[in-house]
């Protein structure tokens, strides 16, 4: 399996130095690791179907993270403190998460005020969101699918 992410992380932090994400599990095998890391985060995501959190402020990305990410990282939910990019492009300079963050809450509150005016207003917003949180990526892995209502 081919890793097109790229770290500015002299000190290893997130991987060992052949690329394989540091785990709960101790996984050396990327491709172990990937289905590993698929079985535990699949539950999760069951279970949020069933009992999913509310989205209030950029916070709640966080705790989402972490949800779905305990099992098998020690870092889920934190965000991540090192630069990354894929295929050439970085994501979002660490270093400005804070106002990020901050611009993320401003989204979140419009989204929450529009949620009854009309269906494509909404799609735009969480479509401005979805764009926002990936170029972010404010987690070394990020799984994102939309906003709840509740």
């Amino acid at each position: 399996m081919e890793n097109n992410y790229q770290y500015i992380d002299l000190d290893y932090k997130y991987t060992n130095k052949i690329g394989v994400l540091h785990n709960l599990a101790n996984i050396e095998d990327e491709k172990i690791l990937l289905a590993y890391e698929s079985l535990k985060v699949s539950k999760r995501v069951e279970e949020l179907f069933e009992n999913p959190i509310k989205i209030k402020d950029s916070n709640s990305l966080l705790i989402i993270h972490h949800y779905l990410f305990q099992d098998v990282y020690e870092w889920a939910g934190k965000v991540r403190t090192v630069n990354i990019s894929k295929n050439g492009k970085p994501f979002f300079d660490g270093e400005r998460f804070y106002i990020a963050f901050q611009y993320l809450d401003t989204l979140i509150a419009e989204y929450r005020a529009i949620q009854k005016i009309n269906k494509k207003e909404l799609a735009h917003k969480l479509a401005e969101i979805l764009d926002n949180v990936n170029y972010l990526h404010p987690f070394r892995k990020l799984m994102f699918r939309g906003c709840s209502k509740k």
